[in-house]
């Protein structure tokens, strides 16, 4: 029968600690169970479960070897006797759900780890990794746009998803930091299309109400605008509405508007990454077509769908021509372009900000809520309102470095 020997070893991080040991392990023709290794501030932690022929070689004699192997490199090493039963429970462990529990923040402090790791602990999880995926930040750099994630592997199965996701947003609201819970699934990073609603998601701006502001009509507008992003209002009423009242505004005030719009933080640094990690991107929008090809011109954008504006000898008519998209049409448009890119939804994120998002949030395999009104926030799966769009990069599972 096999020893089973855990060799854990610590200390300055320097080349040519892991050849050393596996050297001696190999000359002992030890078979590798599992490997892992970490290096934090250039300090090492490496961890190696192996199994040895005893009837060839014993514990002892391979310990006394590593030791003598390491002693020059100036690292600590601990050698654990495993059982069999214990290893084989280790085995039987990984038939375990698991999850991805990650942590968005400008800064991670303690108390939101703690808070964090209290939450899975109480709901039966237990974590088998901690990533940090933002990059290194210098002391003197921490700033209002600074962006810091750390992301949980954690595996069991919560008796109770509704009330595990109630306590991470009960936790993102007291301490002002984001928390996504998803299933590390093969669909994680195999994502192939990305829907985004345009105003106040893409943009951080509804341009219905700059265009009422050109018509003179801007508080009128805004006032019906954000009855209808709360969810206290019909999309397709309040959108009659609105048209209703920018009848007669000249056409030509749309170049400056278009112009003028200002992207959401992080809008140009997740398209670009996407775009070239081969993800196809889609604006699908209760707004306007004309300001959708704009930003598709600008940010190389694959599909827009919103509404065209009616416009009559060079004026706004007050009108839109065909249909209306609505939040129902959102949703139909992105199973659309699912199927003509030959993908699941599984494989299609939305991200808006809206009540009129919510259909296509929860049609998408991965649905998120960018900084949106409560109702939308509180009925999406996920939601990222402490950091920008690039965040969504971490979700998938993305480092800093990864990106362009």
């Amino acid at each position: 029968m096999n020893d089973i020997l855990l060799i854990n070893v610590s200390g300055d991080d320097r080349p040519g600690v892991t050849s050393a040991i596996t050297s001696v392990l190999a000359r002992y023709q030890a078979k590798v169970l599992d490997i892992g290794q970490a290096v934090i501030h250039d300090t090492l932690a490496l961890g190696i479960l192996v199994a040895l022929d005893n009837g060839r070689v014993g514990a002892a004699e391979l310990q006394a070897e590593v030791e003598r192997e390491t002693a020059p490199l100036g690292v600590q090493v601990r050698f654990q006797a495993i059982t069999h039963e214990s290893y084989q429970q280790w085995v039987e462990h990984q038939g375990k759900a698991r999850y991805i529990v990650t942590l968005l923040a400008r800064q991670v402090s303690a108390e939101q780890i703690a808070e964090l790791t209290a939450v899975t602990v109480h709901h039966g999880l237990n974590i088998d990794h901690i990533n940090r995926l933002s990059g290194r930040i210098p002391l003197d750099a921490l700033d209002a746009h600074s962006n810091a994630c750390v992301e949980f592997s954690v595996r069991g199965e919560p008796a109770d998803v509704d009330a595990l996701r109630a306590d991470f947003m009960e936790l993102s609201t007291r301490l002002e930091v984001d928390i996504a819970f998803q299933k590390d699934s093969l669909y994680r990073r195999n994502r192939r299309l990305v829907c985004f609603d345009m105003d106040s998601t893409l943009i951080d701006a509804e341009v219905i109400d700059e265009l009422a502001k050109a018509a003179g009509v801007g508080e009128q507008v805004a006032e019906i605008t954000e009855l209808a992003m709360r969810g206290e209002l019909d999309f397709k009423q309040s959108f009659a509405r609105r048209m209703a009242l920018l009848e007669g505004l000249s056409e030509d005030v749309l170049a400056d508007i278009a112009a003028n719009l200002r992207l959401n933080e992080g809008a140009e640094k997740l398209i670009s990454t996407l775009r070239t990690l081969g993800y196809k991107t889609a604006i699908l929008s209760g707004g306007f077509t004309y300001f959708g090809r704009y930003l598709q011109g600008k940010l190389g954008i694959d599909y827009v769908y919103a509404n065209e504006l009616d416009i009559v000898d060079g004026k706004v008519t007050g009108r839109v021509v065909g249909q209306v998209v609505d939040g129902q049409r959102k949703a139909e448009l992105l199973a659309m372009l699912a199927a003509q890119e030959g993908i699941s939804l599984e494989q299609v994120i939305a991200v808006g900000d809206g009540a009129n998002d919510l259909p296509m949030l929860s049609v998408a395999g991965l649905g998120i809520a960018f900084r949106a009104k409560p109702l939308v926030k509180a009925s999406a799966e996920h939601s990222i309102s402490t950091l920008g769009l690039d965040a969504i990069l971490y979700l998938l599972g993305f480092r800093d470095r990864d990106r362009l």
